[in-house]
């Protein structure tokens, strides 16, 4: 009967229409006699459902042979066909994506230009270099005192040590960046080994100066200019002169706006040492000329030029005198009770106190002792001062020829 339908059909039992369906309407026997004619291995140990997969395998694996016995297949022309996806990726990959289309615009090519532009000057310290009169520059970065928080930096470098920082950064020059290293320096010294780096302050190009605050003065400081790469290599260019703040309170800090530097020109020269070393503040006197148009030298020749102490038959009488006073001032406890050189001393409210004494010419010894409301505890503190007043012969200057 078996095989009468199969011959009705006149397809192999195991040919494309068999399906698991049809074989699990078999029975057992019928499956092990087509297993065992199509050469299906461990068909005598099987069960029903076993023999039905392997029956279902053996006949796709007839029909893919029988496929490629045909010559062009289905599976070679699927092949040199790419399927839908295959040919939409094809697609994607053969046409430029949007992005890219607007990467290469001319509008977007103008763009790039503009932004690689803007930061090729913003590191560029030589962007606004003054040229001098004789046609050349040099490098120079002068450093003078605001007040006692607030330095201002000035800076002219050449395109040459910007070039000779650029080869000497190498491969890190894409990352350098320009920056005012601040250094703190003894009073009394300024060699390098001195120094003592407080922090890196981050610049751009186009600017030639900028403004520098430092804490706790009185100090000492000195700047550098230079390039710092992220692995923190750092190419100086230029050193300043060494300033000094003055204390907070002091009749040397100045005050207010710092753009009437002419105003008080000579104080601010002072203050960023124009007068203590003429061979290492040689940049700081050139700037003061060319920004004043003036010489600077002594106090009296910066303030009145070479001129100065020209002498006439109607020349008024010149006289100066000078004098001082010590003041003494303190805080304690409302309720204590204070002394100074054994006379009481008046408290205000909140505990202050002030004094104002003669200074003559020796020295003085002035004990103030406290003792506090309920008499338990006392504190001394003893001040020595010493005043020696000295009077200089005065100097006559004669007129220029």
């Amino acid at each position: 009967m078996l095989r009468c339908q199969q011959r009705a059909s006149g397809n192999p039992e195991v040919g494309p229409v068999i399906t698991a369906a049809k074989l699990r309407a078999r029975t057992v026997k019928d499956l092990v006699v087509m297993a065992k004619r199509k050469g299906v291995s461990g068909w005598h140990s099987m069960r029903k459902e076993q023999l039905v997969r392997a029956l279902v395998r053996k006949a796709r694996s007839q029909a893919a042979k029988a496929a490629g016995r045909n010559g062009s297949g289905g599976k070679k022309a699927k092949a040199e066909r790419p399927s839908g996806k295959a040919a939409a990726r094809k697609h994607r990959v053969d046409r430029p994506s949007p992005a890219a289309q607007k990467a290469h615009s001319p509008r977007s090519e103008r763009r790039l230009r503009q932004i690689k532009n803007k930061l090729a000057q913003s590191k560029d310290l030589a962007f606004r270099s003054v040229v001098q009169n004789n046609g050349c520059t040099k490098d120079r970065l002068v450093v003078m005192v605001r007040d006692p928080y607030w330095l201002h930096a000035y800076w002219e470098l050449t395109r040459a040590s910007i070039e000779r920082a650029e080869a000497a950064m190498g491969q890190h020059w894409h990352g350098a960046r320009p920056v005012l290293r601040v250094f703190r320096v003894p009073r009394d010294g300024t060699t390098n080994s001195a120094r003592k780096l407080v922090r890196d302050i981050p610049i751009h190009g186009g600017v030639n100066n900028w403004y520098v605050d430092v804490p706790d003065p009185p100090k000492s400081y000195q700047l550098d200019i230079g390039y710092l790469a992220p692995n923190e290599k750092y190419i100086s260019i230029v050193k300043s002169n060494v300033v000094s703040t003055p204390r907070v309170g002091a009749p040397e800090a100045v005050d207010g706006n710092w753009a009437e530097v002419a105003e008080d020109f000579d104080r601010i020269y002072a203050m960023s040492g124009g007068y203590a070393n003429k061979e290492e503040n040689a940049d700081l006197k050139e700037l003061f000329e060319q920004r004043l148009r003036r010489p600077m030298g002594s106090p009296m020749v910066t303030r009145f030029g070479l001129g100065a102490g020209v002498m006439g038959r109607n020349r008024p009488e010149f006289s100066l005198e000078v004098d001082a006073e010590l003041i003494v001032f303190g805080i304690t406890n409302p309720d204590a009770h204070v002394t100074l050189k054994g006379e009481p001393v008046r408290l205000q409210e909140d505990g202050t106190f002030t004094l104002r004494f003669e200074m003559p010419e020796r020295r003085q010894v002035l004990p103030v002792v406290a003792c506090s409301g309920d008499g338990v505890e006392q504190r001394t503190i003893v001040l020595a001062v010493e005043r020696n007043t000295k009077v200089m012969e005065p100097v006559f200057r004669e007129p220029d020829a």
